[in-house]
């Protein structure tokens, strides 16, 4: 008979719990999506995008700052997280023609500075949401 530690238990339960909330991250972003379609500012995704993961009890914080320790020294970079969803996923709201290596390159030093672990891109300016989904982990 096998046994897991504490350790292993306590793991598997944090990544269960963080792909459920991914999946309600997307899950959000596609009804979003299917509501307000592409065309639209980055700010209304966001703000919409914020009420539907409240609306599902999610707790969020929107335009969260990153402090940047340079030198020893904390400064104010004036770097803002779109979204934080439950202290654990960064979410990065776009609608641009396409994705780059720049915005992808962003949310991982993003998810560096503020040692979270998963973060997801969207862009909403697709026809079709999933072709606008990036998840990204450290």
């Amino acid at each position: 008979m096998t046994t897991k530690s504490t350790k292993d238990t306590k793991r598997t339960e944090w990544s269960q719990s963080l792909e459920e909330l991914g999946r309600q991250v997307v899950d959000s972003a596609f009804k979003v999506h299917k509501e307000l379609g592409p065309g639209l500012l980055e700010s209304v995704y966001e703000t919409c995008l914020a009420r539907e993961l409240t609306k599902r009890a999610i707790p969020i914080g929107r335009q969260v700052p990153i402090p940047i320790v340079y030198d020893g020294e904390t400064l104010d970079a004036a770097l803002r997280l779109d979204l934080l969803v439950d202290e654990l996923i960064i979410v990065e709201v776009k609608a641009v023609e396409k994705i780059t290596p720049l915005h992808e390159a962003q949310l991982l030093s993003y998810l560096r500075l503020s040692r979270k672990k998963v973060g997801f891109l969207i862009n909403f300016n697709v026809k079709l949401i999933r072709d606008g989904l990036h998840r990204l982990v450290l």
